[in-house]
């Protein structure tokens, strides 16, 4: 069986470009993409990984955005067996790609649920550019959604995204942790945030939390978001010294934060998924959530975590009640919880369901 896996790009390493490379690895499949780093599958730990890339893209959105899907509309991919498509601007290879299956990580989100948010940020002329942008884009990206054969989202929060925003049904796999990799070594005196600089991921809240805790220190990891300048965000925010920015880091050191860290703190605006929480309790650490989004379906409330508000009062309340002996109580319930979620699972089912695909054309 040929399996072709055709993803965003490979430009850093996120949950969408850990879902595409081990669905490579999986199928031993072809994996086509935009922009690519070649050293991130090794950083990725999937080395073997058979990796084409397919344009080079603009840094700058929205013509990133276009140039990615006019790549997947056109670009000549041999034939194979089956296609599994990941992201938001794969799905363009659909009309032409078949049998297809499509990992949604979320219908496109500033289309959406996201669009007025997103605009209010903007000023008046970027607003102007964007929403017709959006007016000229969204109707295109239906179409292409409405092209594939069987859509599974990554979590039954992105499920109902697509059951209301693109009028499908859609099975639900939750995307991989190799928890094998992770390992607890104590519970330390530093809170870790990992996630993109951006406008849903909510750093500003983080900032605001920490700047009630003056006593408390947090480490964010992460790069920034295409088109944002990571040093003029962080500067606006204007951090207190208990909040240190790392940028993006190579993998031991995450490995290592994780297993160091006092606990997780997590934000962003109803999280499609949210993988960062898993891979924390891989550690065994507990997790600092905002009670929405994707966190609901793996923070199980006073058990591996606790799920609180979106505000820095409640957020601040929560890591102030926390000490590291209740902290290292929920190691074990932590680790069981993350198994759930592990690489394994995730390749049965998707197994499964390509099975179903190739039997079903």
């Amino acid at each position: 069986m040929r399996v072709a896996v055709l993803h965003d790009h490979l430009r850093f390493i996120g949950g969408g470009e850990r879902v595409a490379l081990t669905l490579a690895a999986a199928f031993d499949a072809d994996l086509y993409v935009t922009d690519l780093d070649p050293t991130l599958p090794e950083r990725a730990g999937m080395p073997k990984v058979r990796v084409t890339e397919i344009a080079r893209v603009p840094q700058t959105p929205p013509m990133r955005q276009d140039r990615q899907a006019r790549a997947f509309r056109e670009y000549p991919i041999p034939d194979h067996d089956v296609y599994l498509l990941s992201g938001n601007w794969a799905v363009f290879a659909a009309p032409r790609l078949r049998p297809n299956t499509w990992y949604c990580h979320t219908p496109v989100r500033v289309f959406y649920d996201l669009h007025d948010s997103f605009l209010s940020s903007l000023d008046r002329v970027r607003r102007w550019a964007a929403q017709r942008w959006i007016e000229r884009r969204r109707p295109e990206y239906e179409a292409a959604a409405a092209a594939v054969q069987t859509i599974v989202a990554n979590s039954r929060n992105v499920e109902a995204r697509i059951e209301r925003f693109l009028h499908r049904k859609a099975s639900v796999v939750h995307p991989p942790v190799d928890t094998s990799r992770y390992r607890f070594d104590r519970v330390g005196d530093t809170w870790l945030a990992v996630g993109r600089l951006s406008h849903e991921k909510r750093v500003g809240l983080l900032v605001e939390t920490f700047r009630r805790l003056p006593r408390e220190r947090l480490i964010v990891v992460g790069g920034a978001q295409m088109g944002i300048d990571a040093d003029r965000f962080i500067r606006r925010l204007a951090p207190p010294p208990n909040v240190e920015f790392l940028g993006e880091i190579a993998e031991p050191q995450l490995l290592d934060l994780y297993a160091t860290c006092r606990g997780l703190v997590a934000v962003s605006v109803d999280e499609d998924f949210g993988l960062t929480p898993v891979e924390a309790m891989s550690s065994g650490k507990a997790v600092i959530a905002v009670n929405d989004g994707g966190y609901k379906e793996t923070v199980i409330d006073g058990t591996t975590g606790w799920l609180v508000p979106p505000d820095s009062a409640s957020l601040a309340l929560a890591i102030r009640d926390t000490d590291p002996a209740r902290l290292a109580a929920m190691r074990e319930a932590c680790g069981a919880r993350a198994r759930s979620f592990d690489r394994s699972v995730f390749v049965a089912r998707m197994q499964e369901l390509v099975e179903r695909v190739l039997v079903a054309r």
